[in-house]
């Protein structure tokens, strides 16, 4: 089950990458966090803009709204995003989308 926190109308939760994948896709739960292919490269921070972009664009939200706040150079990494809900994120990772 992912780990979710929630805080001053933020989301916040742990993020499993996978760079350089196939495709981008939000593959589920992963040891208590959201698992999330991305077809970026982990240079020059491409793989953490698409991972924004992502996150922003399934949740419905604008790319300003969603912060890495800690694993930046890491594969695993906590995400705030504001004005998400925990129940949108659960929703995203019981989809597979």
């Amino acid at each position: 089950m992912i780990e979710i926190a929630e805080r001053d109308g933020s989301v916040v939760f742990a993020v499993r990458v996978v760079p350089r994948a196939s495709r981008d896709a939000i593959e589920g739960e992963h040891a208590g966090a959201l698992k999330i292919r991305l077809t970026a490269p982990p240079v020059e921070d491409r793989a953490n803009e698409a991972l924004r972009r992502l996150l922003a664009a399934r949740l419905n939200v604008p790319i300003s709204a969603v912060r890495i706040v800690a694993g930046e150079r890491s594969r695993t990494k906590r995400v705030a995003i504001q004005g998400a809900s925990s129940a949108k994120i659960v929703a995203l990772g019981a989809s597979r989308a």
